[in-house]
């Protein structure tokens, strides 16, 4: 880890009281980044700013339901306040809603949509003025679950190659105004989301099974998070339109 890597660096990362999101937040402000972490849980994201203020980094917090576009809107007016501007967006901020796609109350498909995939638009939309010709990155989290299919997960699989899609399109979108666009695609990481994540009644283990990594452990909030570092970074700075899989060899 280089600590100076994204000194002077401003950056906004969603989803940031738990899990990949306050590794990321973590993770950018040691490389030397000030960061504005936001998520709906307040109690979660003043925490994690807790955390990167003890170790001398500069942190400040907002709540946001990603969900909803005025509240993105004005999630980012006060991290441009804070910051004095914006060079980093990661939309870290998603849900997992397992269950028998021919059972399962279909409002648990429009949420699942509506913070996974409209959230991180919202937050590209809202965020983009500050990042336009700026040299600006933005990193998305998808899902290996865009690429292979996930038993019991239909409405997560389709939010995250929405997500996929959404990534490329402003890649190409906002190439030539120096904005970067990328994301990051995990296999299974040990986050307070998945830890629940499977309490799917009924399950076919045998359908299960197909989705192990090769490696055999599930990954870390971190290593996602040293990922998200690196294409925010100036060392990616021919990358874009990328979506990088973080999965153990489960989709080799």
């Amino acid at each position: 880890m280089d600590k100076d890597r994204l000194k002077g660096k401003r950056a906004l990362v969603t989803g940031a009281a738990s899990g990949i999101g306050r590794a990321t937040s973590l993770r950018l402000a040691a490389e030397g980044a000030s960061v504005f972490c936001c998520d709906i849980v307040a109690a979660g994201v003043e925490e994690t700013v807790s955390m990167i203020t003890a170790e001398g980094g500069r942190a400040a917090s907002g709540t946001v339901d990603v969900s909803k576009l005025d509240s993105c809107e004005a999630v980012v007016a006060a991290a441009g306040r804070f910051l004095g501007g914006l060079d980093i967006l990661a939309n870290v901020a998603g849900i997992l809603r397992p269950g028998h796609t021919d059972k399962q109350d279909p409002k648990l498909f429009d949420q699942t949509i509506a913070i996974n995939l409209s959230g991180t638009y919202y937050m590209c939309r809202s965020a983009l003025p500050l990042l336009l010709d700026g040299g600006g990155a933005i990193v998305n989290i998808a899902s290996v679950a865009a690429m292979q299919g996930v038993p019991y997960n239909a409405a997560y699989g389709a939010s995250k190659a929405g997500v996929v899609g959404l990534t490329q399109a402003l890649a190409a979108e906002y190439a030539k105004r120096g904005v970067r666009v990328n994301c990051v695609c995990p296999g299974g990481v040990l986050t307070p989301m998945t830890l629940g994540g499977f309490n799917v009644e009924n399950l076919d283990a045998s359908l299960m099974a197909r989705i192990a990594p090769l490696v055999p452990r599930v990954g870390k909030p971190e290593e996602i998070a040293g990922v998200v570092a690196f294409l925010a970074s100036e060392e990616a700075a021919y990358v874009t339109g990328s979506a990088y899989r973080i999965d153990g060899g489960q989709t080799c």
